[in-house]
């Protein structure tokens, strides 16, 4: 059967939409009590003392643990940097000092009331602009006593003060210098951005069990074997000791890939002698723990030469880290990346300082670093074309990437020249010249084009064929809503297979029972997970074809595997089922199995561009444009977004459906990210201003457009059937080509996002007479 290409629907559609479907808020063990977790309500300060007698008083309180409860390390996914408990100060609101079992929420909430703590007040750094400032006090004064993690999961960097991490290019700066020195112009911006709230439908949440010597954790992660890793840490104990079991989960966008509260719930189940505990965030603690996108400041200056050609570009990015680190140490080098992607510059100079602050961590967002930096650098070249009084679509075409040119990291992209390809194919539905001369007052548009990579985390996977010519595919990856395991994997076992997809069944992610997989992030699951299901059916189909070409007496290479069937070739009318097959397997020498894995290798590329590259490679690039239209109302400020174009560069659409909810729901983030989401932080406290759904502002339907999607399929060698990653890709561009819009509008550049309607009005207002 032709599995590939089909827009099949998902096979977990009906549980969902039924509730039948037991995601990790709903699981639970017999007998399981409640766990509540105290936060600090002060940014920053000394802990004095932690007094849990009241709360241990309290009838159905069965344990109340802090920081002297556990080993006294750190943990982090790179750099070992956070504490499980407060120890000896606090450095954000929500941080974590102590935690409570009980035989209800309720009784856990009084308990958590109950515990009475002092803490004597530090001044607090919550802002960007504080932090880094002369003489700022010191997120962490250890900072050089930290150590990386173990395993291999990132090479030393530079830090320093409240800079927790910091990578530059290198070798360039007198280059850089000398032609700012002879330019015609130059052309200077600086931009700001807000943090964004992953805004998923299901809070955190965690079941820990302590049974056997092993700490179990049941929960909703888009990463287990990672949360695998900080429950190791945290307990001090060899990941052997430790299990994660991954359930279905509503929503993650980035922000379920690290620990939340599962070391916690363990913890307080190894107090409880084994008995099982659930912690379950509220919204509020949800939002004002979250690790959402970091809030930034971007500059660019660029250097012109007479005819417009880039001769240079000074980049620096400034990127919130909150007050401890995740993966955020990874994303440093993304301002190098993107300063000058795209477009051909000259000479670079870049840096990326990641800076602590008394506010709470932040994470990965679908699309990372590139959402503000696509913004910054796609307004940045408006302003630069508007310099030249040139067309901004026609300055773009001029200066795009082709293929061969090559990146700041000094990798070759072969295949550029897709990006033209990409314009031209919203040209032909979108005509830019026409529209521009015919749209209405206060009407504005915009277009852009981004390169992404694709996460290179290696993924593993087996298949076992049963008893009623069914498969099982056993992968660590989680489906965390894309589709890409519950459709995507399947259609690609399937069609290797010659089975019907409804006859491959998935399993739930254990770090026990499947073999590695780094996680659905990064639009990988398709490609590297993907590519290790393959691989697993690939090894299955041999193992199947020995074992039919024995009962059918002939070589193996005269069988195929068409509709459930291992058939002779020319010969449809001899055959064995799999069923058969699978049933002889089984009582005779046991079940067929194929296993295989998959990575993306990294290409040629300059290892000493720049300092601090834990990130050094686009992998797997994949190519994009985008076009909106918007409409700006003079009274309210308010902008409407008329149309909106995605051009999507695919390898191969494994399921056209699946990928164009991908592009909608990421257009929407973006759309979001662009107008209306801003997840503020007091800047004397760092404590949300928005602390619930109801003030933090979500798009609605009524703000979205259909979006128009062009799917370009350039056959990918690494991918499985040419497949490449595409659902982180659509958020990148929405803000940066619906600022550009809105000031094409009104004739007024932004240089932060969202853009408000108060934005809109002050700029509106601005040259009114008084």
């Amino acid at each position: 059967m032709n599995a590939i290409g089909l827009g099949l629907p998902r096979p977990d559609a009906h549980a969902k939409v039924s509730g039948e479907t037991i995601f990790s808020f709903d699981f639970a063990e017999p007998g399981t009590l409640a766990g509540k977790i105290l936060r600090s309500k002060v940014p920053a300060g000394r802990i004095i003392s932690i007094d849990v007698s009241k709360a241990l008083s309290i009838p159905g309180v069965r344990a109340v643990i802090t920081a002297s409860d556990m080993p006294s390390v750190l943990g982090g996914w790179i750099i070992r940097d956070t504490p499980m408990f407060a120890r000896e100060v606090v450095r954000y609101i929500g941080e974590p000092i102590a935690a409570v079992a009980a035989d209800s929420v309720d009784c856990a909430l009084r308990a958590v009331e109950a515990i009475v703590v002092e803490i004597e007040p530090t001044q607090a750094v919550c802002t960007i602009e504080d932090a880094i400032a002369r003489g700022a006090p010191l997120v962490h004064p250890d900072l050089k006593n930290y150590r990386m993690a173990a395993g291999g999961e990132g090479g030393d960097y530079l830090r320093y003060g409240n800079i927790a991490a910091e990578s530059a290019s290198q070798g360039t700066d007198a280059q850089v210098d000398a032609e700012f020195a002879r330019a015609f112009r130059v052309v200077e911006d600086v931009y700001s951005t807000q943090r964004q709230y992953q805004a998923y439908i299901e809070p955190r949440n965690a079941v820990g069990i302590y049974r056997g010597g092993r700490y179990i954790a049941h929960t909703g992660s888009q990463w287990p074997y990672n949360v695998r890793n900080r429950i190791s840490q945290f307990f001090d104990v060899p990941i052997s000791k430790v299990r994660v079991a991954g359930h279905p989960y509503g929503g993650g966008f980035g922000g379920k890939l690290d620990f939340s509260v599962e070391p916690y719930a363990i913890a307080l189940s190894r107090a409880c002698r084994g008995r099982p505990v659930k912690i379950v965030n509220t919204r509020h603690e949800d939002i004002i723990t979250a690790p959402c996108r970091e809030a930034t400041v971007i500059k660019f200056r660029s250097a012109l030469d007479a005819e417009g050609n880039i001769l240079a570009r000074d980049v620096e990015c400034y990127m919130d880290n909150g007050a401890y680190t995740g993966e955020m140490s990874f994303l440093t080098c993304f301002p190098f990346h993107f300063a000058a992607i795209n477009y051909r510059v000259g000479k670079l100079r870049a840096v990326g300082r990641l800076v602590y602050t008394n506010a709470a961590p932040t994470a990965a967002m679908r699309g990372v670093t590139g959402v503000p930096m696509y913004f910054a650098l796609e307004n940045h070249m408006d302003h630069i074309a508007s310099e030249l009084n040139v067309d901004r679509r026609e300055y773009r075409l001029r200066h795009l990437f082709r293929s061969g040119d090559r990146m700041s990291n000094g990798q070759t992209l072969d295949d550029a020249d897709i990006l033209r390809k990409q314009f031209d194919a919203i040209e032909a539905i979108a005509p830019w010249n026409d529209i521009q001369s015919s749209k209405a007052p206060l009407h504005g548009i915009a277009i852009s084009p981004a390169i992404w990579p694709t996460n290179p985390l290696p993924g593993s996977a087996t298949v076992k064929l049963q008893e009623d010519g069914s498969v099982v595919v056993v992968t660590g990856a989680n489906d965390n809503g894309s589709g890409a395991v519950e459709t995507g994997i399947r259609q690609i076992v399937a069609h290797e297979l010659g089975i019907d997809p409804n006859n491959v069944l998935m399993s739930d992610p254990d770090t026990d029972v499947g073999g590695f997989d780094g996680g659905s992030q990064g639009q990988r699951t398709t490609l590297v997970a993907g590519g290790a299901a393959l691989a697993a059916a690939k090894d299955l189909k041999a193992k199947i074809i020995a074992l039919a070409a024995k009962l059918l007496q002939c070589e193996p290479d005269m069988i195929e595997l068409v509709d459930q069937q291992a058939r002779i070739r020319h010969r449809p009318d001899v055959f064995v089922s799999l069923a058969e097959l699978g049933a002889t397997s089984t009582f005779s020498e046991g079940s067929l199995y194929g296993a295989g894995g998959s990575s993306i290798q990294p290409v040629a590329h300059d290892n000493g561009c720049a300092s601090g590259m834990l990130a050094p490679v686009f992998n797997s690039p994949t190519y994009h444009v985008h076009f909106a239209e918007v409409a700006v109302d003079p009274v309210t400020g308010n902008v409407k977004v008329l149309r909106y174009i995605v051009a999507q560069e695919v390898g191969m659409a494994i399921n056209p459906k699946s990928i164009a909810g991908q592009i909608q729901g990421g257009v929407t983030q973006g759309i979001g990210y662009a107008l209306y989401e801003s997840l503020r932080l007091s800047p004397t406290t760092g404590a949300p201003i928005e602390q619930g759904l109801e003030s933090y502002r979500l798009p609605l339907s009524v703000d979205i457009p259909r979006v128009e999607i062009i799917l370009t399929e350039h056959h990918n060698p690494n991918g499985p059937f040419g497949a490449k990653g595409v659902a982180e890709a659509p958020i990148l561009l929405p803000a940066a080509v619906i600022a550009s819009a809105i000031s094409d509008a009104i004739g007024k550049p932004f240089f932060k996002v969202p853009v408000t309607p108060e934005d809109v009005l002050a700029a509106l207002l601005a040259d009114e007479p008084t």
